[in-house]
């Protein structure tokens, strides 16, 4: 070992995490550790544990075992205080956009400046134009009703809200869901852009194999509680694991049985 480079430490780290509710079993023991500005993307079925993931490392979950650090710290030990402070961390994009549809655009964008950190409206305003123009929307868009626009202006709106405080961290969940194949693509390329503008790191959720491919630096596959195989896009073609190889080409055939019973 040389003593010239220390290690980074990871953004996100999760080691042996398990979750159950009840006698169901949803993460039976994921080792994950997410770098500084790295991007990765988990895939998996519906079902599987995507949203659970996500809400064990903002500390919406306890797990029953294992840890989970951000920046080095404990989450699932932390007080009201230090988690407040960490949650500033985030940036998120909800599945459906999740936009506030009695607020402007601008509002919407602006929404955790003014309310998670006290700024005046004027500067905030200042910052959710800005941050509309990165997504490619005009400033008098951010005078608009949610309601008065399309999907994918919709998604443009909530990913300039992911991007309005400068998070280190951005949270994507499912953020091409309900869009044509197209304006995903334009919606990729937008997040690729915006995290690389920001410099942050990124943590997706999504069974939208195009998304995951073009906005991945790893892709991780959760299926039954584990991670199952963790590489590069470019590697996910000859994984070497059918159930990967089932997944990402949607075939019914396969070993992932699919489970229809109600």
């Amino acid at each position: 070992m040389s003593h010239m480079s220390t290690p980074v430490e990871p953004k996100i780290k999760l080691a042996d995490v398990h979750k159950a509710f009840g006698p169901k079993v949803v993460l039976d023991g994921i080792d994950l550790a997410v770098q500084p500005g790295e991007s990765v993307v988990i895939i998996g079925g519906s079902g599987t544990g995507k949203s659970v993931t996500l809400k064990c490392i903002l500390g919406l979950l306890r797990p029953e075992q294992g840890s989970v650090t951000v920046d080095g710290q404990d989450v699932v030990a932390m007080g009201g205080r230090a988690r407040e402070a960490m949650l500033r961390k985030f940036g998120m994009l909800f599945q459906g956009g999740a936009l506030f549809d009695s607020m402007t655009v601008w509002e919407n964008v602006a929404f955790g400046l003014i309310q998670g950190r006290g700024m005046k409206r004027a500067e905030a305003r200042e910052i959710a134009i800005d941050k509309l123009a990165q997504v490619g929307l005009a400033a008098s868009a951010g005078d608009l009703m949610p309601v008065e626009l399309s999907g994918g202006m919709q998604k443009r709106v909530a990913l300039a809200r992911a991007i309005a405080s400068s998070p280190e961290i951005i949270f994507f969940d499912e953020p091409t869901t309900g869009l044509d194949p197209i304006m995903a693509d334009v919606i990729n390329d937008l997040i690729v852009q915006c995290v690389k503008n920001v410099g942050a790191t990124a943590l997706s959720i999504t069974h939208d194999m195009a998304s995951a491919r073009k906005i991945a630096d790893r892709i991780a596959m959760l299926y039954k509680g584990r991670l199952i195989w963790i590489g590069s896009p470019k590697d996910i073609d000859h994984s070497g694991n059918e159930f990967v190889d089932q997944f990402i080409h949607g075939r019914a055939e396969g070993p992932i049985k699919m489970e229809l019973r109600a």
